[in-house]
């Protein structure tokens, strides 16, 4: 199985980070994409993944820390892109829940980074939480000036409305531990839903963590839960489910 989305950079993963990387493939996971927040993670990130051949790394600045950008920061995350372990440009995107970077900012940088990603020729890994709108004006933006970019809206939990219209775009989607909550009604039917050759799975680790071990930290390895729980929705194998999600994925980061 893949992990479309991780961060095993996190400080959560201080004390046993080597061990959980090395054990990866014995507990089912072939590859992780590492996910950058900031210039220091995605720093972090690229050394990840020059460091295990399991690892992959994506480098971007997070619309939390979208006040931290600039020019100086911009030409940096050029430089990684020339990594040949650096597969897409992400996190972006917006966040109007937290705000913790001002929205005219987070705009502007969202933007900035979809430019640079058009640039250096690599896919983009989107995140948006309560700006559903202002996000599918800028992708599609995107898509009509750089048609041949390839997007992902990560731990989508928008509407089944919205997900069709990302279809239309021929935008991918990530499913991760939220499905798997009792309550989560339009995840699941999400899950259902969408087009099963434009669905990945990822984890989110250290966070959103799927049941059974809801409020304990979150690994690569739970995704299985996630796979059993879209399959179950989907009325369809659990490995066929992994084998197709996982061909997504590494056409989505041309691997």
């Amino acid at each position: 199985m893949i992990d479309s989305h991780a961060h095993l950079d996190d400080k959560k993963f201080d004390y046993d980070r080597d061990t959980l990387i090395t054990n990866l493939k014995q507990n089912g996971i072939d590859f992780v994409y590492n996910i950058g927040a900031d210039l220091e993670s995605s720093i972090a990130s690229v050394e990840l993944a020059n460091k295990y051949s399991n690892i992959h790394a994506v480098v971007g600045v997070h619309p939390h820390e979208a006040k931290t950008y600039s020019n100086e920061v911009e030409e940096k995350l050029i430089e990684l892109t020339k990594d040949k372990k650096v597969r897409a440009i992400g996190e972006i995107g917006l966040d109007f829940y937290y705000d913790n970077s001002p929205r005219d900012v987070q705009r502007e940088v969202f933007k900035r980074q979809i430019i640079l990603a058009d640039a250096v020729k690599l896919p983009v890994v989107i995140h948006s939480r309560d700006a559903s709108e202002e996000t599918y004006d800028m992708i599609e933006w995107a898509k009509t000036n750089y048609s041949d970019m390839d997007i992902l809206i990560h731990c989508f939990s928008q509407s089944v409305e919205m997900m069709r219209k990302y279809m239309k775009l021929d935008c991918y989607i990530a499913l991760g531990g939220a499905v798997t909550f009792k309550n989560a009604r339009v995840p699941k039917e999400v899950a259902r839903e969408v087009d099963i050759n434009r669905l990945l799975l990822e984890t989110d680790s250290p966070y959103m963590t799927p049941v059974p071990f809801r409020g304990k930290r979150n690994e690569p390895m739970y995704i299985k839960y996630v796979a059993r729980e879209i399959a179950q929705i989907r009325g369809m194998d659990e490995a066929e489910l992994v084998s197709i999600t996982d061909a997504n994925t590494k056409r989505f980061y041309n691997d």
